[in-house]
């Protein structure tokens, strides 16, 4: 699969699930994604996502966080 059609979590859509396959990037932004839980095989659940897209509200590891668009999208899942 060619890397701009790979399904990010930005992709999921409210009240679906995704598993993480990997975090794109690196330093410490990718460092912070991995603090909060989200790591790979890890389950998220897309609780809400604001009207203009940003910030997204999901569940993982049993908590609730939001993320922004922009970090959503470097979070590979399937």
């Amino acid at each position: 699969m060619a890397e701009s059609q790979e399904r990010t979590l930005r992709d999921v859509r409210i009240g679906e699930t995704a598993t993480v396959r990997r975090l794109k990037g690196d330093g410490a932004l990718k460092r912070r994604i991995m603090d909060l839980g989200i790591t790979k095989g890890a389950d998220v659940f897309v609780r809400k996502v604001a009207p203009l897209g940003d910030p997204i509200e999901v569940t993982v590891r049993g908590y609730e966080l939001s993320l922004r668009k922009s970090e959503a999208e470097g979070i590979l899942v399937h």
